[in-house]
């Protein structure tokens, strides 16, 4: 007589009572574009054109062009209407059901080896979800004769993406139809600088500081801002009457005074304190890996204060006009005003080759140590 098999293991019976029991993890990524004209760049205009653009994206992710592509599938949903390229997911069907449809290739090693190339199906362990966010750029509508306008006259055209990463913690059990639409409770945690700035660079003003002014630079920058919003009504400093605010410190020698030296964060402090009585603070951090764990403080500068921060590491600085963090998964991004551009004014190179827009902790020297100096706006009496 054999002997009966013996139960299973409590550890494994725990381990998939557990496994079972997690949530599944829903990751939503994509990019909002968010494009616009100005004809002045005066607050008011800017901030009247920045409502607009956001209320119309905030139309579209409302609307019937919204659409999540589940990763490694061919499901395509369609969250504000119930459509779906997949009839067996119904309204009624339990969230863990997506993953029947998920699907991954074989490793590269496989895929070497002669013979059919095979799908290997998403194991049931898997309980993360990667969703794209994407905008329907056509529409069932019948066309529309085009209104072509001719306008000449000179404006400034905007054009950046809103980076969207986003985790979203589901049950297994809930329903598909609860929770298709989720992605609509996301706000995307963009945070800028308030108001008008001018862009100060290499090469400006006949000086050639190639290699060693990029501090002045952005320092410029920061002076252009209180300037432009009223602060101070004095011009923008030169090099030398940064250096010379610097030896009035008592930071430095009066040798300093036009030499090809580098400043930074601590020598952009004391000029903005010497010559226009504006207080900073000093974030030190001492390694650029650690820079994307300052998105809180970052965005809660640009919300209280609003002005543009300056940041030098290693050799080179760079002024920060925004961060978009999310304070879910902690990704964040920064959007750089390069202070090394040597081109013309050329607002349309400036934005298409970089020099101005969002880059990841990548953009940093994980190695270097960074110190930021974050101007605070004068408090009104």
């Amino acid at each position: 007589m054999r002997p009966r098999p013996g139960p299973a293991p409590a550890a494994a019976l725990t381990d998939v009572v557990i496994l079972e029991a997690m949530d599944i993890l829903f990751r939503i990524r994509g990019g909002l574009d968010l494009a616009f004209q100005l004809a002045t760049t005066d607050e008011a205009s800017t901030k009247k054109a920045l409502g607009y653009v956001f209320s119309d994206l905030a139309n579209k992710l409302s609307s019937e062009v919204l659409v999540l592509r589940i990763c490694h599938s061919s499901v395509y949903v369609w969250p504000n209407n119930g459509m779906t390229t997949v009839p067996d997911l119904t309204d009624e069907s339990a969230c863990k059901e997506i993953t029947r449809f998920i699907q991954f290739d074989q490793d590269d090693e496989t895929k070497r080896k002669p013979g059919k190339k095979k799908d290997k199906k998403l194991p049931d362990t898997q309980q993360i979800v990667n969703v794209d966010l994407m905008l329907e750029m056509t529409s069932s509508l019948a066309a529309l004769a085009p209104v072509i306008e001719r306008e000449n006259k000179e404006h400034h055209y905007i054009n950046m993406t809103l980076p969207v990463d986003v985790v979203v913690s589901v049950s297994p059990e809930e329903t598909w139809g609860k929770r298709n639409s989720f992605v609509l409770s996301l706000s995307v945690q963009v945070y800028l600088v308030h108001g008008v700035y001018s862009y100060h660079h290499y090469m400006q003003d006949r000086t050639d500081d190639s290699g060693w002014g990029c501090a002045y630079r952005s320092l410029q920058t920061i002076c252009s801002w209180f300037k432009h919003q009223g602060y101070i009504d004095r011009p923008i400093p030169t090099h030398k009457e940064i250096q010379q605010a610097l030896v009035d410190a008592g930071d430095k020698p009066a040798a300093f005074v036009g030499s090809r030296q580098w400043i930074g964060s601590i020598e952009v402090q004391l000029v903005l304190n010497q010559l226009f009585g504006i207080t900073s603070k000093i974030l030190f951090v001492s390694q650029g890996s650690e820079l994307a764990l300052q998105g809180r403080e970052l965005a809660n500068h640009f919300k209280t204060e609003g002005t543009p921060i300056m940041i030098g590491g290693g050799v080179l600085a760079h002024t920060i006009l925004g961060v978009a963090w999310n304070e879910i998964t902690g990704q964040i991004k920064y959007l750089i005003l390069d202070p090394h551009y040597t081109g013309g004014e050329d607002l349309h190179v400036i934005l298409e080759k970089g020099w101005c827009g969002w880059k990841g902790p990548e953009f940093w020297n994980k190695d270097a140590y960074y110190n930021l100096c974050l101007p605070q706006r004068p408090k009104a009496i």
